[in-house]
Formats: structure tokens, sequence, C-alpha cells
């Protein structure tokens, strides 16, 4: 097995680190204060014209064609320096690949330029309603045709983006009488629809500088033509693309966990307790090797992961366990890095409280660590059944 990047994903890696440095990092705690949102969007047009926002877009529609294993390293480096930063990118590379994947020409045409070049800032993903988190297929927002139109009403719950998202892709119950799931469609929707507004924003734990919100849909009439794949087939659409955003958010957990790690290590060589740096004690030696080979295992199991998506084969149960072990681990390597640190890893003055509060989302969204747990043991079960 090569494990090696080649030539294009490692100038891809190296770019986003650059870029993560120079431009994320030093915002990074503005962002988080609740303040620079301007910033905010200048980067993710910077980004776009580095080609960031359509990774694995074919070349045809503006986007960067670099595949999935360049979309994971370079997810990687921007979650190290702004969380925020990095969920965007992640959710609009998402947005983009759907509508490559199910999108007929003419939405393919229109759609993806916008996202790739950023005319849309990023890409909206309406799913998640109140009381349907965990169990998508039990939303309550409705879509009726009405002649050439449909009619959407509903509300869409925590949408990344939504303040910004220039399109949405949405998810509506349109024949009801059908079985739980099987009567969901996708639909297209942009941001400039009089029918949809944006309902008020988290006040959220971490990422304070990605917007969260309601997305309401009152009588919002779209074309026939928006709808994303086929008629009361939507859910398939989701699950599918779920597996794909699974990876993002696995990077970025990964980068998140990465950067607490390397500033704790950095600070144990420093701080000095009984006349000698505290990184010669052996217990503080031994949570290093423990977080950092967690870390790397984590990375292993995304390059899998990536890598199977990458050449066409089945990936969702590698692409579950990416994102439990990635996010799971990058929480784990927060804390150890704020413990490393003492009262000082505690204190605001020092990265490490953000990091942790970053971090602890990436095991809810996109699936929880317990739904991943499920997806796993199913495919594993369905191997043998």
């Amino acid at each position: 097995m090569h494990l090696q990047l080649s030539e294009e994903q490692q100038f891809i890696q190296d770019t986003a680190r650059r870029f993560a440095t120079d431009e994320l990092a030093p915002i990074a705690e503005k962002l988080d204060a609740g303040e620079g949102r301007e910033l905010l969007l200048a980067n993710l047009q910077k980004l776009a014209d580095l080609g960031f926002m359509g990774l694995n877009i074919n070349a045809d529609y503006g986007g960067t064609e670099a595949g999935s294993v360049a979309f994971s390293v370079a997810l990687t480096e921007l979650g190290r320096a702004c969380a925020s930063t990095a969920v965007t990118v992640s959710v609009t590379n998402m947005v983009g690949e759907v509508i490559q994947a199910c999108g007929t020409e003419q939405q393919k045409q229109n759609y993806l330029p916008k996202l790739c070049s950023g005319e849309y800032p990023a890409g909206g993903f309406c799913l998640t309603e109140s009381v349907a988190g965990s169990d998508p297929a039990g939303m309550n927002t409705r879509a009726v045709k009405e002649g050439d139109s449909w009619v959407l009403n509903g509300t869409k719950l925590y949408i990344t983006s939504a303040e910004y998202a220039g399109l949405f892709v949405v998810w509506a119950v349109t024949d009801a009488e059908a079985a739980k799931g099987k009567g969901i469609t996708c639909f297209l929707v942009e941001a400039n629809n009089p029918g949809l507004s944006i309902g008020k924003a988290e006040h959220k734990m971490g990422q304070k500088g990605s917007s969260t919100n309601e997305v309401l849909f009152t009588d919002c009439r779209i074309p026939a033509d928006a709808v994303l794949g086929t008629e009361n087939q939507g859910f398939k659409i989701a699950v599918g693309e779920l597996a794909g955003g699974r990876i993002g958010v696995g990077s970025f957990a990964l980068g998140i966990g990465l950067a607490a790690m390397d500033y704790a290590r950095q600070y144990i060589t420093e701080r000095q307790q009984f006349g000698q740096a505290i990184s010669n004690f052996q217990g503080l030696q031994w949570m290093l090797a423990d977080r950092y080979t967690e870390l790397e295992a984590a990375r292993l199991l995304l390059m899998q992961a990536a890598s199977r998506k990458e050449q066409g084969l089945s990936f969702s149960k590698e692409a579950s366990m990416a994102k439990v072990f990635s996010s799971e681990k990058a929480n784990a390597a927060c804390y150890t890095a704020l413990q490393l640190l003492g009262g000082n890893g505690y204190s605001a003055e020092y990265p490490l409280e953000r990091w942790s509060r970053d971090a602890r989302i990436t095991s809810i969204y996109e699936g929880t660590s317990e739904i991943q747990r499920i997806i796993i043991a199913r495919e594993l079960l369905n191997e043998i059944l």
C-alpha cells in the first residue's frame, strides 16, 4: 500500500498550511469572540480563489478536481488554525459534491461555478430539524407540487453558514403516505428566494466564527427543475453525502487535535518545575506518546476512507470509523494538552480552551459518535448476512 501523498496532494497540503498560518491563525481568536465577519468572508473568497471550495469538483465546472485525499489533508491544515473556517469549507465542498453527483447538467453548470469561484460565499446543507436530528427521515418539512412549481414549508435547524450561504440543498417530504424515508425529495434553493428566511443564530460553545442558524421556508416557491435527483428518492442522497461529509469533519477534527498537542509539546519543553523542564517527566512523556499515536491512527483511518471514496469503492463504514475515532481522539488530545499546561490551559489567555471548545462538536455533527457506531456495526453484520 502506497501511503505517500502525490506531488499534487502535497502541494495542496502545503498551500493549505501556509494559508492557515498566514491568514487564518491570526484572526481565529477574533472570530471566536464573535467579531470579524468581514475577515471570515474575505478569507472564504481567498480560499475559493485558491481552489479550496471545489476540491473534488470537475474542472469543467470550475473545480480543482484534486480528489478526496487532497480534500482531507487540506481540511486538516485549515482545522489546525481555524475550525470555524474549516467547517465552512467542508460543508461548501459537500454541497458541491452532491450537486455534481446528482444534479442535471443544467444544475451543474448553473451552481457549481458559483460555489467554486466564491460568487456564493458558502453552501448550506438543510437536513436537520428539531424532530429530525439523528433520525433525519422523521423530518416535518413539506413540499407540495403546484403546477410547474413546488412550495416548501418548514424549518431546518443548526444550518452551518446559513447567514452567508448563497445556495441551500434542502430535504422535504413530498409523499406523506410513503414509508418513512421513502417519500423525501431533495431541492436546490437559492438564498435570495423570498420564501426563505434566516432565523435566530445559535449561541454556541465553540466554532463561534461560523454562523449556525435556523432556516425557515414559508410558502417558498421553487421551479420544478429545482429538484435534485429523483422525486421521492432524496433520502438516499442525504445518506450518501453524509458519509463524505464525515471525512471532512474527521479531517479538521484531526487538525484541531494536532494543533493542541503541538502547542502543549512546545510548552512542556519550556515550562520549568523542580529545577528542570517538565518534558523530562515520564508521566508527561507517556501522555504525549499516547495522544500522538492516536492522532496518527486517526490520520491513517481518514486516508483509507478518502482513498476508497476517490477510487469509487464503498466507504461508508470506513468514513464512520474515521469520523468517530478522529473526533473522539481530537477531544482527548485537547484535554490532554490542556492538562499539560496546567492552570494556564484553563485560561482564555492561551488557545487550549478555544481548541477544546471547538473540538467538542466534532463528535456530534455529521452524525454523533453513537450513530457512527450503529453504522459501523450494521456494515460489519451486513458483510456476513
